[in-house]
């Protein structure tokens, strides 16, 4: 699921709806993806994902976008705005309706490329580790070119990228400080 996400419609009430179904077979993600790009790197983000979905009578062009720092609504709104300016110039959704969904990657997503570590500092995160792919959980500390160091039962430990393979943030309820929980106790 998606931390932040806007969703744009042309067709129905936003614009005419064509009767002739969805207009052809379904624009490539790839060239999407080659054409969206641009747009969102102009912004200072990165594009994460392009998928093409039919939905009944519309199709579903869900695009994923992140940055560092995370991404805001008012940034999804105004990436949502040039992506869909961008997309009507080049008719490349073709003649009929779409609606288009723009969104920050959730904590489902895995971590496969130096960014996502970098992005998930902090986190705890499960990954496998290896040729045995034995799973490690632990926080990371930080991420570079060369791979991601982790606090694990309080070791620090590195591993290269082609170590790891893809992690997963755990999600965590409750998290405290040490500091936060003395003063729960004290009152």
């Amino acid at each position: 699921m998606s931390e932040n996400s806007r969703r744009a419609t042309r067709g129905g009430q936003d614009g005419p709806a064509r009767s002739s179904g969805m207009g052809g077979p379904p624009p490539d993600q790839q060239q999407l993806a080659s054409l969206l790009g641009p747009v969102v790197r102009a912004m200072g983000m990165d594009l994460e994902g392009v998928k093409v979905a039919a939905a009944g009578r519309r199709r579903l062009l869900r695009i994923v976008i992140d940055a560092d720092g995370g991404v805001g609504l008012d940034a999804i709104a105004e990436v949502s705005r040039e992506i869909s300016a961008r997309l009507d110039a080049r008719d490349a959704m073709g003649d009929g309706p779409y609606t288009l969904e723009v969104s920050s990657p959730g904590v489902d997503r895995p971590l496969t490329e130096p960014r996502h570590w970098r992005r998930a500092a902090g986190r705890l995160v499960a990954v496998p580790v290896g040729t045995a792919h034995l799973r490690q959980e632990g926080r990371v500390i930080g991420a570079d070119d060369n791979g991601v160091t982790f606090e694990i039962d309080g070791v620090r430990r590195s591993f290269g990228y082609g170590e790891l393979g893809p992690g997963r943030i755990q999600v965590e309820f409750g998290r405290l400080d040490e500091a936060d929980a003395e003063d729960r106790d004290g009152y």
